[in-house]
């Protein structure tokens, strides 16, 4: 395909590994036709060629190469297999919200954003961005392939010895996949991005600035600014604000310290100041966010 997708999801929860199995087409043999299984089916090619559809886009799938199948779309054979092909299949569930898209062009609304914002209302946040490319290229194929391989001995074994291992296994796929951890991870805007985050976590409860930060980070501060609005949606200081307010959920929930010390304890040094971000964020009041979850 000309245009290179991924397919990603917002976590908790992670995705859900159902069952894995692996086909031998031989010639003449072809892909069956689907549709709104209402699980993804994820394949890796091993040998021969896999021809395949789903619903406008069609794919020759070499040895090597990988396809995620939506759970929503009609998938069928675009042609029979002209030699012996071989290929694994891994099907899954994912609950949590999840979007296809072209790598590299923004969504409607910022994922960061938008995740953001489904959140702001739970007690406990720790979420991710899990990102696979909808078809690629596999590195390292015969590690991957061996994975596959301890899935389908799992298969045939009591659930009680194999459940553990089989989610395990799962995600080790999804890692080597996930594009979070590929190409845009080793770029410098991503990296950047990436220690301010964390600069910003390990010193939250420090006074904070623009001036501050840019020394810390050896950068201009305009120039992270931008790092940090590329990969993560929001300037860093907005960052430092949400990461603060996170921190002040948990200390509400967790301690039975007044209002006042919370704000101190997390950077807020105007109480005032604290309860006007915090409802802005939240929707409710530090004190009525508390009471929620009391009796």
């Amino acid at each position: 395909m000309s245009e290179s997708k991924v397919i990603s999801w917002q976590t908790p929860p992670l995705p859900y590994y159902l069952e894995s199995g692996k086909s031998v087409y031989a010639p003449g043999w072809q892909h069956p036709n689907r549709a709104q299984l209402g699980i993804f089916d994820l394949l890796f090619v091993v040998s021969g060629v896999l021809h395949i559809g789903e619903e406008e886009e069609q794919w020759s799938l070499q040895p090597g190469q990988t396809l995620l199948l939506r759970p929503d779309g009609y998938h069928y054979a675009v042609r029979p297999c002209e030699e012996e092909t071989v290929f694994y299949w891994v099907h899954f569930q994912a609950t949590g919200s999840w979007e296809e898209r072209i790598e590299g062009v923004r969504a409607a609304r910022n994922e960061s954003e938008r995740f953001a914002e489904e959140t702001a209302a739970f007690p406990f946040v720790n979420r991710s961005l899990v990102r696979i490319p909808k078809s690629c290229l596999l590195e390292g194929a015969a590690e991957c392939f061996r994975v596959l391989e301890r899935l389908l001995e799992l298969s045939v074994e009591a659930r009680s010895v194999a459940f553990w291992q089989e989610q395990q296994l799962f995600l080790e796929l999804l890692q080597r996949l996930d594009r979070g951890g590929a190409a845009e991870a080793q770029s410098p805007s991503f990296m950047l991005a990436g220690k301010t985050e964390a600069y910003l976590k390990q010193n939250y409860q420090k006074e904070l600035t623009n001036e501050s930060l840019a020394e810390a980070m050896h950068f201009h501060y305009n120039y992270i600014s931008r790092c940090m609005k590329r990969h993560y949606g929001v300037t860093p200081l907005e960052f430092l604000s949400r990461y603060r307010i996170e921190q002040a959920k948990l200390l509400l929930l967790k301690t039975e310290w007044p209002i006042s010390q919370i704000a101190e304890r997390v950077g807020f040094h105007n109480d005032p100041y604290f309860t006007s971000c915090f409802k802005k964020r939240v929707g409710v009041s530090p004190l009525r966010f508390r009471k929620q979850f009391s009796r």
